[in-house]
């Protein structure tokens, strides 16, 4: 079963162990690798290590989780629907295609579908909000050349 057609919402007690859990772990976040202990409800225990930037993932998780969110691993290279790139920009559908017909975003198309990268959704979504800045930098030094928004 694929990461992302799981949908769990955390129950009260989830919600409040991600908390809990989030504040301890977050005293490592400077670490490049950090040792957990682990013991199951089943009795069983184990060590291992985790690399810093796993430990940030799994804060970011429990961050989520902890606001009472449900979440999914999504991998970089992994192919999404128009509808799902259209989520991730906050676009409609019908938009979206636009782009990808526009050659915006590389796609590809299985039967009728389009499928999209999400490493080319996201990529996409970075140059628009660099070029956006851009235009409110600029936006912001007009404004203040000509003595506006005193």
């Amino acid at each position: 079963m694929s990461a992302q057609k799981i949908v769990h919402l955390p129950t009260a007690a989830e919600v409040e162990q991600a908390k809990v859990s989030s504040r301890t772990l977050s005293k490592y976040t400077d670490v490049d690798r950090v040792q957990l202990s682990l013991r199951g409800s089943n009795g069983e225990a184990d060590e291992l290590v985790l690399p810093g930037h796993v430990l940030q993932i799994l804060l970011d998780v429990l961050a989520e989780v902890s606001q009472g969110n449900a979440i999914s691993l999504i991998p970089y290279h992994q192919e999404i629907s128009t509808q799902d790139a259209a989520n991730l920009l906050n676009v409609s559908r019908p938009f979206l295609v636009k782009l990808l017909e526009a050659g915006d975003i590389p796609f590809r198309k299985v039967g009728a579908h389009r499928r999209v990268k999400l490493q080319d959704v996201l990529s996409y979504k970075e140059q628009v909000d660099r070029q956006r800045h851009s235009a409110l930098d600029e936006l912001a030094e007009l404004s203040q050349n000509e003595g506006m928004g005193y």
